[in-house]
């Protein structure tokens, strides 16, 4: 499978919360870190704990890709991020107000095609601006 199609099947991993895609897609032991989370988060069940933390906030949040460049051992991910904000998120009482912004993620690849590795190069700046929100 090449590295546009494992992102494909990731954003349906993402997008719908399937656990067993997530430990097909990443390797057991990538690291994650995350405001979510004081402790490092592993594997597919880690990613997806992040996943589920957004959804609490924003219960219909979804990602879109709108555009890949894959090479090698790594893939660059421009993605639509849309929902609303409908739940407390981080100490914030929820709005109600709907978002769109687009973030950019890069993911690295171990030589079985699995997720090693995501960095995020906007995270919740993205967020927060869609929201209104001041850092």
């Amino acid at each position: 499978m090449n590295r546009r199609e494992t992102i494909e099947r990731f954003k349906q991993c993402i997008n719908t919360n399937d656990k067993k895609l997530a430990e097909e897609l990443i390797d057991s032991k990538a690291e994650f870190t995350s405001l979510t989370s004081p402790e490092k988060l592993y594997g597919g069940k880690g990613y997806l704990s992040v996943v589920e933390f957004m959804r609490k906030s924003f219960p219909d949040i979804h990602w879109e890709i709108e555009d890949i460049a894959a090479e090698d051992d790594k893939a660059a991910v421009s993605w639509i991020c849309s929902g609303t904000h409908d739940g407390e998120f981080m100490g914030i009482a929820p709005t109600g107000k709907e978002f769109s912004f687009r973030c950019m993620n890069f993911y690295y690849f171990n030589d079985e095609g699995k997720i090693i590795r995501d960095v995020a190069a906007e995270g919740l700046a993205g967020l927060f601006g869609a929201l209104g929100i001041k850092m």
